[in-house]
């Protein structure tokens, strides 16, 4: 057995090293000599790859692409191909191959394709249908979807109405380039009321004025969209043209609900003491609504208020940690001290921000609940035989890790929860960190603590602790929130490494340490530097507000000014009750995670000295 171990072994090394030079043949193009070496590659786990690019360059090859995809019908390099195939029968104009190969998917590009296949071979209804939706959009749609866009726009199908009700769509999406194109296809009678709407858009003020005292079915359309978007910028003045002009328009229910909505849902994120009775009177209520009339009761402190709106919850939202902490926290408020205490001792088992606050209010140690992933022996086995894994292996093992974490993606959503644990696993042991968190997530596992919170960096988060006053736990809670302690993380606005430093705020610490800030996109990516200088960040944060976590933590994610804009024009507010009635809803879920983060880090490196209450005091106008 030893013996055909080791010929397995070497025979794989051999067809590494041939597979390597397989690739330099193809980037040669070298065809000949590329085909005998893959000849002898068939039963290399990678082999596939090599199929692949020879066939994306290759379209023309049918049989050959048939076969392929229906050899990996599932594989990442399948989805690729066939995406690159079907655009160049769309190209050959070969539709009913293209409807045959097709598959369902988000790509649009790839679905007005389709439609217009299907109306080039007949099948108008169908492809008129679908092209009304695909129309319906706020954005820009690709240019695959200007054949099919054309028909349709002169088809029965089409109307003025389908018109302005994409022309307010795009204007919602904020896409008022996109308004000016549709613009040109209403009629010479119909312009100067687009005219009018894109005005609005600019100025929402203008629905003040005397075209909006009353008119036609659409102006009350342009109105209504005015107020709404007014009540983001005015919202006193949004109410005031509301309640004086409203009567003089006919408006449907389903857009007074709307109106009426936008405006409750913006004097609850002004914290306007108003904004509770506006919320408690809307008819058709969501979640944002049932969950803003419960902020708004805590921004009262009216506890009564807050049990009432707690009641309006679903059996399943009651539930949540969240809810279950404010619960107890009104029952306490009212005399209810025995209903309080007991729900608070449940919760206080929770590993959540919510179960940290209980465990505090009831003056007990915080409860993490660890329970790593089990390696089973032979559910092991079976991941590990699956083709797709032993592709993504291989990739690992030759240091192709993009191609081998492109794959992963692919690979997890065949997988079934038990298998997606496993496979977590593995990738916790590649220390692809951010990628085994993202697959545990999918397996709805929660448990397991080495997986979700890597202690990685530890001495230079330890240092910059220790030099700025710091509690490490905290820089550990960022740096999981901010990037999942992946030093490569990039975000869409620009956004660099494990504490997500931006680079202009990265020149201005490097300013303030005296240090040079020349490539500092690049140096932001090194993990000591974006630590360092992600620390001292904070700490001025920290520091501007008065060493109130809270502030400094909403501070890091939504910038200090929006900080100071939230914080109460007088008295002062529950820290607790600040942090839930946080406007932004990613700030405010950002908040409560940095904070449980930061304690978990703090309980897993056996240092106990983090608790939130020494940080979570009323917050009051600095």
């Amino acid at each position: 057995m030893c013996f055909s171990n080791s010929l397995a072994v070497d025979s794989l090394i051999k067809h590494r090293k041939d597979f390597l030079l397989a690739e330099k043949l193809w980037l040669k193009k070298d065809q000949a000599a590329f085909l005998t070496k893959t000849a002898g590659l068939v039963d290399y786990p990678l082999y596939p790859y090599l199929q692949y690019q020879a066939l994306k360059d290759n379209l023309e090859q049918a049989d050959e692409i048939k076969a392929f995809l229906a050899r990996y019908p599932d594989a990442f390099f399948s989805e690729a191909l066939r995406l690159k195939w079907l655009n160049h029968l769309a190209k050959k104009e070969l539709w009913l191959e293209f409807i045959h190969y097709y598959q369902p998917t988000d790509n649009v590009a790839l679905k007005c394709q389709y439609d217009w296949a299907q109306y080039k071979t007949g099948n108008e209804t169908l492809a008129l249908a679908d092209a009304k939706s695909l129309w319906l959009v706020g954005t820009e749609s690709p240019k695959e979807c200007s054949a099919l866009f054309e028909v349709f726009l002169h088809s029965t199908e089409f109307n003025k109405d389908l018109l302005w009700s994409r022309f307010e769509r795009v204007l919602t999406e904020n896409n008022s380039v996109l308004a000016h194109k549709l613009k040109a296809l209403l009629s010479q009678e119909d312009q100067p009321m687009a005219e009018l709407w894109l005005r609005v858009h600019k100025e929402p003020n203008v629905v003040q004025g005397e075209p909006f005292l009353s008119g036609s079915d659409l102006l009350a359309r342009v109105y209504a969209y005015g107020i709404a978007r007014l009540a983001k910028s005015d919202i006193n003045l949004a109410l005031s043209i509301w309640e004086s002009r409203r009567a003089n328009f006919f408006l449907d229910p389903e857009t007074l609900q709307n109106v009426e909505r936008k405006l409750a849902l913006n004097l609850a994120s002004a914290h306007d003491q108003r904004a509770y009775e506006h919320l408690s009177q809307l008819v058709v209520v969501d979640s944002d609504v049932k969950e803003w009339r419960i902020r708004s009761a805590l921004l009262e402190q009216n506890w009564s208020h807050v049990i009432e709106a707690l009641a309006k919850l679903s059996t399943d939202e009651k539930q949540l940690p969240q809810w279950q902490y404010w619960q107890a926290r009104a029952l306490l408020e009212v005399g209810d001290q025995e209903a309080g205490q007991a729900i608070f001792k449940h919760l206080a088992e929770d590993r959540s921000y919510y179960g940290f606050l209980a465990a505090e209010k009831l003056d007990q140690p915080y409860q993490l609940s660890d329970k790593p992933v089990g390696m089973n022996g032979f559910d092991v086995e079976a991941l590990t035989e699956l083709e797709d894994f032993k592709i993504i292996q291989e990739f690992k093992l030759l240091g192709w890790d993009t191609e081998a974490k492109r794959h992963w993606q692919s690979f997890i959503k065949k997988l079934s929860k038990e298998q997606l644990k496993i496979a977590a696993k593995f990738a916790q042991q590649w220390h692809w960190d951010q990628i085994a968190i993202i697959t545990l997530v999918k397996a709805d596992y929660w448990d397991d603590l080495a997986i979700r919170f890597p202690l990685k960096y530890v001495a230079d988060v330890e240092s910059n602790a220790e030099l700025q006053a710091l509690e490490p736990g905290l820089l550990f809670g960022l740096m999981r929130q901010e990037s999942m302690m992946d030093e490569n993380a990039r975000s869409s606005v620009g956004a660099l490494g494990l504490m997500q430093m931006m680079p202009a705020t990265g020149q201005e610490v490097a300013q303030q340490l005296q240090e040079s800030s020349e490539h500092i996109t690049i140096s932001l990516l090194k993990p000591a530097l974006n630590i360092k200088y992600g620390t001292f960040y904070y700490k001025q944060l920290l520091n501007q507000f008065e060493g109130q976590l809270a502030l400094a933590t909403a501070a890091y994610n939504a910038g200090p000014k929006k900080v100071t804009q939230w914080l109460p024009v007088e008295g002062s507010v529950p820290s607790d009750i600040w942090v839930e009635t946080i406007p932004y809803k990613e700030t405010r879920k950002y908040v409560a995670s940095v904070l449980s983060y930061s304690v978990i880090y703090q309980q897993l490196m056996h240092r106990n000295a983090l608790k939130l209450s020494r940080f979570l005091y009323d917050v009051h106008l600095h």
